[in-house]
């Protein structure tokens, strides 16, 4: 089992970076139906995982771009895209998160490549954290950048010291992140390049679960009024659109994403 940290955007060949954005995944519960929706929306094509038949990977242009695994049911957990954030010590991160009264809802568990676990912040927002590399040609994701998160939070810079504490955010050991306040932003850096925002505002107790705790996973496409039309008919809905810019879609499961013409935000 590979157990170096997966690197991310902007790191050199050979960095150990940790604490960014490595993968994003969706928790579904039918997997074929998932790949059928994506598919028609996203133009994704997919191919089997190394974690198991209920997992695959999905391609746009050959490249890796996401993960989908029909464990939603077999685990009891909402149907959600959730980011990963690469740690050097699943169960020491894990040890931190319950440490900070954060939530581990699972794991760590262990794969033929790496180990992970699912978990919550205080808040509530659901993120992942995985220690090794998931698969073959890892630094494709990273440098290509197919999906971009932000945090929409409560009060961003309490999130701040929660996620920093537990992943060495800023903590100055070779391969961290670097945190920045921009515009009452939280801004994480990886090598000088933009991997994540956190933004205050959103309401624990909310009946919209849009505007709730919770990772948004940005996806950027060059025609965002197209995408959402296949949405529509391929049994999906819309959340909120700004045609021609951006469109926050639920999947036929209930799992809400975001298109956006935007790339990585710098």
């Amino acid at each position: 089992m590979n157990t170096q940290p997966a690197a991310t955007k902007g790191a050199t060949s050979g960095d150990a970076v940790f604490g960014a954005p490595s993968w994003v995944s969706l928790m579904t519960r039918d997997l074929r139906s998932a790949q059928d929706f994506y598919g028609a929306v996203l133009g994704w094509r997919f191919k089997p995982a190394q974690l198991g038949e209920e997992f695959s990977v999905a391609l746009a242009r050959g490249k890796p771009v996401a993960g989908i695994g029909a464990l939603a049911k077999a685990l009891q957990v909402a149907v959600a895209w959730t980011p990963y954030f690469a740690v050097q010590n699943a169960d020491e991160t894990a040890s931190r998160i319950r440490e900070r009264s954060g939530t581990v809802a699972v794991g760590p568990v262990s794969f033929v490549v790496g180990r992970g676990a699912l978990a919550a912040d205080r808040d509530g927002a659901v993120f992942g954290i995985w220690e090794g590399q998931l698969l073959a040609g890892w630094e494709t994701w990273r440098d290509a950048a197919p999906a971009w998160v932000r945090l929409q939070t409560r009060d961003a810079f309490e999130a701040a010291i929660f996620y920093g504490e537990i992943l060495d955010w800023a903590s100055g050991r070779p391969g961290c992140v670097d945190v920045e306040y921009e515009e009452d932003e939280v801004v994480l850096r990886s090598g000088g390049h933009v991997v994540a925002r956190l933004s205050s505002g959103a309401l624990e107790a909310a009946p919209d679960p849009t505007i709730r705790p919770r990772w948004q996973v940005h996806f950027p496409v060059p025609d965002v009024d197209a995408c959402v039309r296949a949405a529509l008919e391929h049994g999906g809905s819309v959340v909120h659109h700004e045609p021609g810019a951006e469109a926050t879609l639920r999947d036929p499961d209930g799992g809400l994403f975001t298109l956006t013409t935007q790339t990585l935000p710098g």
